[in-house]
């Protein structure tokens, strides 16, 4: 038996799970807004699949801090994504702290993830109908 947890968690497939007060509200949100549908559904929760890997929105009674980006995606022409958005109905959030700043909603940021190679991000973010706070990233090589 392997005793070495990492091990075993390095050969799981990783999953996002957004927790959700009104299901059916965030159920409209996604599909309206994000043009998103659930490939799978049970009472308490909704399964997406976006590039090959899964979210699940699940009903709570707990409600997300919005503190911090809890799921993001990596998008080739993050300009593209947000101007698309936001004819949806999106609202980008604003953030102006030293270091961090959106124009038009995107920011350029200095430095990246290391496995993604690149020197920077250009990246926005926006709120679900849940208060789950969502970011867009584009890598800049």
């Amino acid at each position: 038996m392997d005793t070495d947890g990492g091990n075993l968690l390095a050969r799981g497939r990783v999953a996002t799970r957004l927790p959700a007060q009104d299901l059916e509200r965030a159920r409209r949100f996604y599909s309206e807004k994000l043009g998103l549908e659930p490939v799978d559904e049970r009472p308490g929760g909704l399964l997406y699949r976006c590039g090959g890997t899964e979210f699940a929105v699940f009903r709570s009674a707990g409600a997300s801090p919005g503190t911090f980006t809890q799921m993001g995606w990596q998008v080739d022409d993050v300009e593209a994504v947000v101007s698309e958005l936001r004819r949806r109905g999106v609202a980008f959030e604003v953030v102006d702290l030293p270091g961090l700043r959106t124009e038009g909603g995107i920011a350029e940021i200095e430095g990246n993830y290391p496995s993604k190679g690149a020197r920077g991000e250009r990246a926005a973010w926006f709120r679900d109908s849940e208060g789950n706070l969502l970011g867009i990233g584009e890598p800049v090589a």
